[in-house]
């Protein structure tokens, strides 16, 4: 059935569950890829958003998000984004959760020597960060679009050891990816280094259009705040004192072409702090997608929805650095609502719209035809049915067709029988 109600057009909803086993709950499923670089098999979720059209429509492409310690954080951040994406808060995406083989090797990225009474073992594997971003780089990411309905767009996100890594591809890699969120990274690592580096840092051009989102847990003893905390010299306030310093330098430098912000959570220590912050994190990264539509939109004849569309998609297209057109199924059910309403302009102008931007797919001018016939405009429809059919379309145009051809238009309750078969 082509036919959607209001609720679907205000909502923008779908499905979060993508197995096909209706007793199923399937959020995603393990993958692999044997690399090269790392001379191992490495073991990835993936999580792809369903696509829910009925076969009418072009598939559909996400956006992908890079979740490193994948498997400790893949089912809160695929949940987060099916309901922000529920919401038209942020686009569906992709997940890609990159589980560890050995964690310090590839999340650190300099050699460190332990210091006395340090754990050797800890840091005897340390300093594999730059191989590991090039397996990310050369491998996985091209092995993902390759069996994956991607987008240009992606997403880093790291915690901890993981964070340390988010900053330092954003330094040695920018252009890797579009946006960053570093959760309490260790930028204790190696005597600060990297932090050093970052002070010294400039952001310029190439950080036009990417952001970056730092959460900072509480992890200092009791008794201690902001404030003083940043005075303190000893060991148990490494941490926080050097991600403050990387907040504080950040906010004042990044020379407004990087995008920022900065959250301490006083709240949440090292362990709960990635829901929250990568729920901000979205809230920040994509504070442009959403778009509010309203009822008064559908219900005051003066309103202009299709230009509010249209330049909130051109808005899109700017920060997503790509083509962005409302998808089909959302426009045609919007042109089917206002037929419905008998705001007849609106709808011909959605339903042209949709020819405009899916001109190779069948189903606009099916839908465009039904229009025509409805409004007895026989010509027109007759039009439309025939390039439908030439497109190859399913039966149920040639049915139009025959109808318009015989009688020169269709009742709604003939095209309803017709569109449902």
């Amino acid at each position: 059935m082509k036919k959607l109600s209001l609720i679907y057009l205000l909502c923008l909803c779908f499905s979060i569950v993508n197995g096909q086993n209706s007793n199923d709950i399937v959020i995603g499923k393990i993958d692999s890829i044997n690399s090269k670089i790392l001379n191992e098999e490495r073991k990835i979720w993936v999580h792809v958003p369903e696509d829910d059209t009925e076969g009418l429509y072009k598939k559909k492409k996400f956006p992908v998000v890079y979740l490193l310690d994948g498997n400790a954080h893949f089912d809160a951040v695929v949940a987060m984004l099916n309901h922000l994406s529920f919401h038209g808060i942020c686009p569906k995406m992709i997940v890609v959760g990159i589980t560890n083989t050995n964690r310090t090797r590839d999340l650190t990225p300099t050699k460190v020597t332990p210091k006395p009474n340090e754990d050797n073992d800890w840091f005897s594997d340390s300093g594999g960060g730059e191989n590991f971003m090039s397996f990310i780089q050369k491998e996985l990411i091209p092995y993902i679009n390759s069996k994956y309905s991607t987008q240009s767009y992606k997403m880093l996100i790291g915690h901890s050891l993981g964070g340390l890594t988010v900053m330092n591809t954003l330094v040695h890699r920018p252009n890797l990816f579009d946006s960053y969120v570093a959760i309490d990274p260790s930028m204790w690592w190696d005597d600060k280094k990297l932090l050093n580096e970052i002070m010294q840092h400039t952001f310029d051009k190439k950080y036009a259009n990417k952001k970056l989102y730092l959460g900072i847990a509480n992890t200092m003893s009791e008794g201690m705040d902001i404030s003083n905390v940043q005075k303190d010299t000893t060991d148990q306030t490494n941490h926080i004192r050097s991600i403050l310093e990387l907040n504080t330098y950040l906010k004042e430098n990044t020379q407004k072409e990087l995008s920022y912000e900065g959250k301490y959570y006083e709240n949440d220590d090292h362990g709960s702090v990635p829901l929250i912050t990568e729920y901000d994190a979205f809230r920040f990264i994509f504070n442009f997608y959403w778009l509010k539509i309203e009822g008064q939109d559908f219900s005051e004849p003066e309103s202009d929805l299709l230009d509010k569309i249209v330049n909130h998609y051109k808005k899109l297209s700017k920060e997503f650095k790509m083509e962005m057109k409302p998808d089909e199924e959302y426009v045609n059910n919007l042109g089917y609502q206002f037929i419905g309403m008998k705001q007849l302009k609106k709808a011909e102008d959605f339903l042209k719209l949709n020819v405009a931007n899916y001109p190779e797919s069948f189903n606009v001018y099916d839908t465009l035809g039904d229009f025509y016939a409805l409004n007895e405009d026989k010509e027109k429809a007759i039009k439309n049915y025939q390039k439908a059919i030439s497109l190859g379309q399913k039966s149920f145009s040639k049915a139009k067709l025959v109808e318009v051809e015989k009688k020169g238009l269709i009742s709604s309750d003939k095209l309803e029988e017709l569109n449902n078969e």
